[in-house]
């Protein structure tokens, strides 16, 4: 039923139509053009304003032919660089860029995905219920769009989002994040004439780094220092060192340990520099970034999509991920989004690739899922 052709041809306009984070303007205009064809109302929100975006987050309201609570489909709008001027390969099945960029399945296949079940309902006249499309912004670089959306803008409290790998799992699991920002004051001095009048910023933070626990700490948690800047010249006694850090768990209680773990060692390590100022001084900034996911295994996002899969013969395996996705945010909001896979292989990148049939599987999956919940039998 699902038209490989239309299928293969949308996914490749859209992945060479450039959409950056925070550019993501020429693809939403698209969108919007084939969804009012359609026949949806469409609008978007104010997000963009808010990110410094040239573009905010799309919605798509299809009003559905029956009686049924509504329900949300979701894919981002952009791309992680290198990914302008994408040049399309398509080989025995398979997309791929041309290797100089990435491909961009992550997650215009999402895009081309959830239009063609959209037509593929029309064309054949299916029963549907009332459906949400939400096209986010930005969420390569923080899940911006979904932070900053407008959820007064739909009224779905449960959904779908593919923006995952395996076309026979969906994520029901997904970890809280901390951000961690350290700053380390010493003082600067010559450090040729008088190195003892400096307090060697980068010393304290190579000491602190020492005596951390980074990387997997068990098999919930992880944590990472990602960027590290100080230092002026060779002869300046660095005053100044800034490190950029997160830690992650799918435990809250692990999560604050670890975190607070990172901020009291380098608190620790400053005292033992401490000379009679109050140097070097450690300053911690810690946010965080998003909150875990936890969808119960009998709520009925889960059923519906296993309910669907089992209908096509396939089964749906619950998949714990150690990262986040715009899911993270849709759930502290009190919207269940499970995560579904599209096939995409090798993201982030220049390998990146998706299979043509992946993505058939993956909007057969999403079509069934409508079908099924539009004639209310889940069990």
């Amino acid at each position: 039923m699902i038209n490989s052709q239309r299928l293969a041809q949308r996914f490749k306009s859209f992945v060479e139509i450039d959409s950056l984070s925070r550019q993501e303007k020429d693809v939403a205009l698209e969108l919007e053009k084939i969804l009012t064809a359609m026949g949806a109302t469409v609008c978007y929100d104010t997000a963009g304003e808010q990110v410094g975006g040239n573009c905010s987050n799309l919605v798509a309201k299809f009003k559905g032919t029956v009686n049924a609570e509504p329900v949300f489909l979701s894919g981002h709008m952009d791309t992680v660089g290198p990914g302008k001027g994408i040049k399309v390969q398509f080989e025995d099945g398979i997309f791929r860029s041309d290797g100089t960029t990435i491909l961009g399945a992550d997650d215009k296949s999402a895009l081309a995905i959830i239009l063609e079940v959209m037509d593929i309902i029309f064309e054949n006249k299916i029963d549907y219920p009332p459906v949400e499309i939400v096209f986010t912004i930005c969420e390569e670089i923080g899940l911006l769009g979904a932070k900053y959306f407008d959820y007064s803008l739909i009224d779905s409290k449960f959904g779908y989002i593919l923006d995952s790998t395996d076309t026979q799992g969906i994520v029901t699991k997904a970890p809280a994040a901390n951000k961690i920002i350290i700053k380390i004051y010493g003082r600067a001095a010559h450090s040729g004439a008088e190195p003892e009048n400096g307090v060697n910023a980068i010393m304290v933070a190579s000491k602190a780094i020492s005596e951390l626990n980074l990387g997997r700490i068990d098999e919930e948690t992880t944590c990472n220092l990602g960027t590290i800047k100080g230092g002026v010249a060779t002869n300046i006694v660095p005053a100044f060192v800034e490190i950029h850090g997160e830690a992650r768990s799918h435990d809250i209680e692990k999560l604050k340990i670890v975190t607070d773990s990172i901020v009291n060692t380098f608190q620790a390590v400053a005292k033992k520099f401490k000379d009679n100022s109050d140097l070097p001084r450690i300053e911690a900034i810690v946010e965080n970034d998003f909150t875990n996911t936890n969808i119960s295994e009998d709520h009925k996002a889960i059923k519906l999509a296993r309910k669907a899969a089992g209908n096509l013969g396939m089964t749906l395996e619950s998949k714990t991920i150690g990262g986040g996705a715009d899911a993270n945010i849709f759930f502290s909001k009190g919207i269940v989004a499970g995560v579904l896979g599209t096939g995409m292989t090798d993201v982030h990148t220049l390998n990146e690739s998706i299979a043509i049939k992946d993505m058939e599987s993956s909007a057969n999956l999403v079509l069934e899922i409508l079908k099924v919940h539009a004639a209310g039998k889940i069990s």
